[in-house]
């Protein structure tokens, strides 16, 4: 970013550069909890996990969040069954349907992996496909079924956290019922046809660069971002456009199934 509010000397980039990566873990497969450790925040699939498991990891890092999309629902997905007849449609890059977050059964069936989730221990959750609600998306007439939604989550959790994923245009709606926004792919951008890996056009990148720059200054927000990579030398590059910015950040495989070697 180049407004001067978060310009930084070089000695304080050297030291912000081993701070930002460290903080943040995003990682949806299976690993042996006690080989994680010194995070600030981890998210993971809370499956592989029993209570034992999550206590570890609370023990060895500051926040474990569970993952649930609030927008989609993977044919995988052991609530799959029960809510896949009140789905709108098909997201084919993922394999996962639209959910209709109005509807009743499909409510039941999230709070569902709350109470199970929270239960575990967990301090939260991570929710995903926020984006659906937006202009941008699939479903933007049920935002406001959303944002009920979480009125609820804030009602019978209070005291967790959410970090939402995306929908960043949204969030003068859903700022007051979340603890963080994450944000994927601002310095670099998946290719899903070509499965390549690649940066965004520097233009693109400063753009979406200032659009989180506004809303963390308005709705104070902290924000987590999420980059791809599948080399040291894209990673390199990603790493350098980020050191511009004051937020955490994790760099990983767009399945994000494994945890990344530092470097």
């Amino acid at each position: 970013m180049v407004t001067a509010a978060i310009c930084l000397n070089t000695a304080q980039l050297v030291a912000q550069k081993v701070t930002q990566e460290k903080q943040i873990l995003f990682t949806y497969g299976d690993f042996y909890p006690a080989e994680v450790s010194g995070y600030e925040i981890v998210v993971i699939e809370s499956a592989h996990f029993d209570s034992e498991d999550i206590a570890m990891l609370k023990q060895n890092n500051t926040t474990i969040l569970g993952y649930i999309s609030l927008g989609e629902v993977n044919e995988a997905a052991a609530h799959f069954p029960e809510i896949k007849d009140f789905t709108f449609g098909k997201n084919k890059i993922w394999n996962s349907h639209i959910l209709d977050i109005e509807n009743e059964e499909t409510r039941e069936a999230l709070m569902a992996i709350f109470d199970y989730n929270m239960k575990k221990g967990l301090d939260g959750m991570f929710l995903d496909n926020i984006d659906n609600y937006t202009g941008f998306g699939p479903t933007p007439e049920k935002k406001e079924a959303l944002i009920d939604f979480l009125k609820i989550l804030n009602l019978v959790y209070p005291n967790i956290h959410l970090m939402q994923n995306a929908g960043v245009s949204i969030l003068k709606d859903t700022h007051p019922f979340i603890d963080s926004v994450a944000k994927e792919s601002i310095a670099s951008d998946y290719n899903f046809q070509e499965k390549k890996y690649q940066l965004r056009e520097e233009a693109i990148f400063q753009q979406l660069l200032n659009e989180l720059k506004q809303v963390y200054d308005e709705y104070e927000v902290p924000v987590v971002l999420i980059e791809y990579a599948e080399t040291r030398k894209l990673k390199k590059d990603i790493k350098q456009r980020l050191a511009q910015t004051p937020w955490p950040y994790f760099i990983g495989k767009i399945d994000l199934q494994e945890i990344p070697e530092k470097g």
